[in-house]
């Protein structure tokens, strides 16, 4: 399956996936459909399976209005880069259309992988880092990697 699916090389060519498939498109970080096919997630904390995929929804949320579509990627993207440093170096973002299922630990969709629609070139993450880093100076401060 990993053999056939095509890889995405820009945040543009993201964007219009994303656009294609307005409501059902996920984000996953992993090694990729291949070793996910059949799987499940599990709580890190319990070891407990969960009902599905930990992914993150690609759809827009209303609330983003009429901002750059290439902006909302890249910034799920960027939110969840630190998965690849936590779980090794052959994990990458892949997308996949799917159906919720239900909701994990921290709220995180679990969803059922139903179709595997790409895989996201590492070009892409640099480009949505910079893109980010670009419209930071207008957001505030993000901080995904700090002590509770």
């Amino acid at each position: 399956m990993e053999a056939e699916l095509p890889t995405l090389t820009s945040l543009d060519e993201l964007a219009k996936v994303v656009d294609e498939h307005p409501e059902d498109l996920y984000l996953r970080w992993s090694k990729g459909p291949d070793t996910d096919q059949g799987s499940v997630s599990k709580d890190e904390l319990t070891g407990v399976e969960l009902p599905g995929l930990s992914a993150n929804p690609l759809a827009v949320e209303r609330w983003w209005a009429d901002r750059p579509l290439t902006v909302w990627v890249a910034r799920r993207l960027y939110d969840y880069r630190h998965l690849r440093e936590r779980r090794g170096p052959q994990v990458r973002p892949w997308l996949f259309q799917g159906a919720e299922v239900g909701r994990g630990p921290d709220n995180e969709p679990l969803v059922r992988c139903d179709r595997a629609v790409a895989w996201i070139a590492e070009e892409v993450l640099t480009e949505a880092e910079r893109t980010v880093t670009e419209y930071r100076a207008d957001w505030g401060p993000l901080d995904r990697g700090g002590s509770r």
